[in-house]
């Protein structure tokens, strides 16, 4: 199903979104609901979410049922028995390597290929303010999508480690104490900072949806780019390179569990993601403006 298939009825042919005020603020918003609608309403996506809710809970029963002191780990995970709200760090520090990516993939992999495929792209174009507009409503439904997917891991895994380990005054990984409200602040602060990050993830995702009519093989384009960035990053010989990947700075978020917060790497982040996102989108638009669309 698609953004065109929405408006119409089973069994007949796709319909375009009605043309009312297309370029106006409420245009773009109808638009991105219903790219959100079918995103959040189809069974895969779904499916896809649970599984990333799945990690924070074994994570969290796994450390409560092992013995104290059961060997070493990351800093968050051997921080989880003192305060509950590490299990949600531990988990997005799990998952950001292959499951969000491949979440953020899927997605990003399907929004324009996906709608070559079953033939209703041409469908949507016919919308006044066409090409550009569905590109653009199509990269904020897939930094959406990576909002809620690192949002579900943060939150069951906040629920899951308070109500194993409890909370109270945490202990940051400087050695400082804060209280309960900052951790959960720093925390919102580290789902924002790995939105952008699998969002500019996601840009890459759309520009090659855009060079393919197989949204499968778009995806699949898509983490093979993310896992040999992960490759690539951890070649020594390759040092000079690594500033300019996009995965090398996603676990700096652990510089906001530090007092004070050191932001240049951070910082570094953002830009290259930024940067990264500006670039393919830009391209994806140079490709799919002058592609001639016959499905």
């Amino acid at each position: 199903m698609s953004a065109a298939e929405v408006l119409g009825t089973p069994g007949a042919a796709p319909r375009p979104v009605p043309a009312a005020a297309p370029a106006s603020p409420l245009g773009w918003l109808r638009f991105l609901r219903s790219e959100l609608t079918i995103i959040f309403g189809r069974r895969r996506n779904l499916a896809g979410i649970g599984v990333l809710a799945v990690v924070p809970v074994v994570l969290a029963i796994a450390v409560k049922v092992s013995a104290p002191g059961g060997g070493g780990g990351p800093d968050f995970i051997s921080a989880i028995t003192g305060n509950g709200l590490f299990v949600a760090f531990a988990a997005l520090t799990l998952e950001i390597p292959i499951f969000l990516p491949l979440a953020v993939g899927v997605i990003a992999g399907d929004s324009v290929a996906g709608e070559a495929n079953i033939g209703t792209l041409r469908y949507l174009l016919t919308i006044p303010a066409g090409r550009t507009r569905l590109l653009a409503v199509k990269f904020a439904a897939i930094a959406i999508s990576a909002l809620v997917a690192v949002l579900v891991v943060a939150v069951v895994g906040t629920v899951m480690g308070l109500a194993l380990f409890g909370g109270g005054p945490m202990t940051l990984l400087s050695g400082t104490q804060t209280s309960m409200a900052d951790g959960l602040g720093r925390l919102l602060l580290t789902c924002l900072y790995l939105t952008v990050q699998l969002a500019a993830l996601g840009a890459i995702g759309l520009f090659i949806s855009t060079l393919t009519e197989q949204p499968i093989g778009a995806t699949v384009a898509v983490v093979l780019v993310n896992v040999m960035m992960f490759v690539l990053d951890s070649i020594s010989q390759l040092s000079w390179l690594h500033p300019w990947l996009l995965t090398h700075w996603w676990t700096a978020f652990g510089n906001l569990l530090r007092d004070p917060v050191a932001t240049e790497d951070i910082t570094r982040g953002l830009v290259t993601a930024a940067v990264y996102a500006g670039v393919f989108w830009l391209a994806a638009w140079a490709r799919f403006s002058g592609k001639d669309v016959t499905s």
